[in-house]
């Protein structure tokens, strides 16, 4: 037989079985008398926590995992945070037991109320706020109060650590847009048009004309299977436009403050009374001079009130062929594109047995070796004739009504800004010149996207969580080295230390009645103070102060 240290018999044991009884007995020896449990407890802790932070940074930002069905990143995260809150919890709370010993171990006695203080604030949050008012901060068990309370916000501050958000990822098959090389008047049949402008081409011209939203940039045709889709620096030949502003040159003929004659010198004439237009071919403006019209080049001169000597407008504009480069996009099926940057050829002029060719440097389309861009001339010719008959004529409105030569003058006329209306014709032909199949470059290939759910992980909440398991665990260390350095046995919060240590509290005097009810107990346990102290003879045990 041998015996521990208090004196109490273990037998010898010697087979297998006895030894691995003998060692169960050690280590719950070790989980009672020392702090092997509360250590595992706080490494638990932060062994959850670490495993939270592992699968948070694997996840973060990318799709959705796939996991069985019931399983979810929100389960594990709340799983191991439920586990590393209690392991916190249960450290801390058998660390604030044990500072009731290092309470009444001070030189000072202390009211014998406290220990049921110590044992509220062992067990939940309200016992522990009644323990923070009543330490106010003198005590190390102050911070295991702080922490017993904190702890029932951990679990919401993890709660925010993961969202969800959506995003836009490629799929599918790539979407296509329509671009052109070559621009050749064409039936539906397919057939080449001699000196005739095709149906699809008048469509884009009046299309543009008469777009009031002028919004032709949402008119390209284009296949996108997911109603999200982007092409990026797609070249195309197109048809450009520069307009200038001559009112300046405007000439006005009034008398006593009354315009009746309103002209440009070599161009249109207003003349009357009301708002009028006139528009014509023409070739005034000098900041025009270097660009090849081998569209159109004409000067609308409007007012809407003659008389009115500041109320005029003259635009000339010309109309080009070029190769544009455009951005493109759809967005929930609606489509629009911009015009990044355009190149022109001025020294490819009409003529009636060429074809305008525009071959720009490699640098500008980021292609080489491919067919130059071409306009053949019969379809050139025939466009140009088309639009300066188109963009011949005039109109007004007075007193007795409206009257205009095509309804082309009259939206030109209702224009707010002719400018805009003009470069929205020019993005509504260019359009059907890109619609036109030409046989040589094909569609132009994009991005489709769709929307993906992923992980977005909100690190700043997990702040919280993390000082909480810190602050504990220094709690529980802290009050380790206490209990060692007052040479204090581990008790924690054992009754039956109490009731072994504490046989010489005198709690009711000779001349008081003994008290059974826990209420009165509370109240004369107020009155009573008490010192744990150690003697030779006696050991530990709980004295009351006289």
């Amino acid at each position: 037989m041998a015996r521990d240290t208090d004196g109490e018999r273990i037998p010898l044991l010697n087979s297998a079985s006895s030894q691995g009884v003998a060692l169960a007995q050690r280590v719950g020896t070790l989980l009672s008398n020392w702090w092997l449990w509360e250590l595992i407890e706080a490494c638990t802790s932060i062994i959850a926590l670490a495993v939270i932070v592992v699968i948070l940074f694997v996840y973060d930002g990318s799709s959705l995992p796939d996991w069985p069905s019931v399983f979810t990143i929100n389960s594990v995260i709340s799983f191991l945070s439920t586990i590393s809150k209690l392991s916190i919890v249960a450290g801390t709370s058998a660390a604030v037991s044990q500072c009731k010993w290092l309470w009444y171990r001070q030189a000072e006695p202390r009211r014998l109320q406290d220990l049921q203080l110590f044992d509220d604030a062992s067990r939940g949050p309200w016992g522990a706020v009644q323990l923070l008012f009543s330490l106010r901060a003198r005590h190390l068990a102050f911070i295991g109060a702080v922490v017993v309370v904190l702890a029932n916000f951990f679990d919401p501050f993890v709660q925010q650590v993961v969202t969800y958000r959506s995003r836009s990822v490629p799929s599918g098959k790539a979407p296509e847009i329509v671009r052109s090389r070559v621009y050749a008047a064409r039936s539906d049949e397919g057939l080449p048009l001699p000196s005739v402008v095709d149906l699809s081409m008048k469509a884009g011209i009046y299309n543009g004309v008469f777009d009031i939203k002028d919004n032709a940039d949402s008119g390209i045709s284009h296949t996108c299977s997911t109603g999200n889709c982007s092409w990026q620096d797609v070249s195309s030949l197109a048809i450009c436009s520069r307009c200038v502003d001559i009112t300046s040159q405007v000439e006005k003929e009034c008398t006593d403050g009354k315009c009746h004659l309103l002209y440009i010198p070599n161009g249109p004439t207003l003349s009357g009374l009301g708002g009028q237009i006139n528009s014509s071919t023409t070739n005034i403006s000098s900041q025009l001079q270097g660009i090849e019209p081998s569209v159109l080049r004409f000067t609308s001169l409007l007012s809407k009130k003659v008389s009115d000597p500041d109320d005029a407008l003259a635009i000339e504009c010309s109309m080009f062929y070029c190769i544009g480069r455009y951005t493109a996009s759809v967005k929930d099926g609606i489509a629009e594109q911009r015009l990044l940057t355009s190149w022109r050829n001025d020294s490819a002029r009409l003529d009636t047995k060429t074809d305008l060719i525009l071959n720009p440097p490699t640098s500008f389309s980021n292609e080489s070796g491919a067919e130059p861009f071409r306009v053949t001339h019969l379809a050139a010719h025939a466009l140009n004739s088309f639009m300066s008959e188109t963009f011949t004529g005039s109109g007004g409105i007075n007193n007795s009504g409206s009257a205009f030569s095509s309804d082309v003058m009259q939206a030109l006329y209702d224009a707010s800004n002719l400018t805009r209306r003009i470069e929205n014709l020019a993005t509504s032909m260019t359009n059907s010149i890109r619609g036109q199949d030409d046989n040589v470059s094909g569609p132009a290939y994009g991005t489709a996207w769709t929307s993906e759910t992923y992980v977005h992980v909100r690190w700043a909440w997990l702040a919280f969580p993390a000082a909480l398991i810190l602050l504990a665990s220094c709690f529980i260390v802290g009050v380790i080295l206490e209990t060692s350095y007052r040479d204090i046995l581990v008790w924690k919060s054992s009754n039956i230390a109490l009731l072994f240590h504490g046989r010489s509290l005198r709690l009711s005097r000779r001349n008081e009645k003994p008290v059974n009810k826990l209420s009165a107990m509370t109240s004369r346990a107020t009155n009573v103070k008490a010192r744990l102290v150690e003697s030779d003879a006696e050991g530990w045990k709980l004295d009351q102060d006289e």
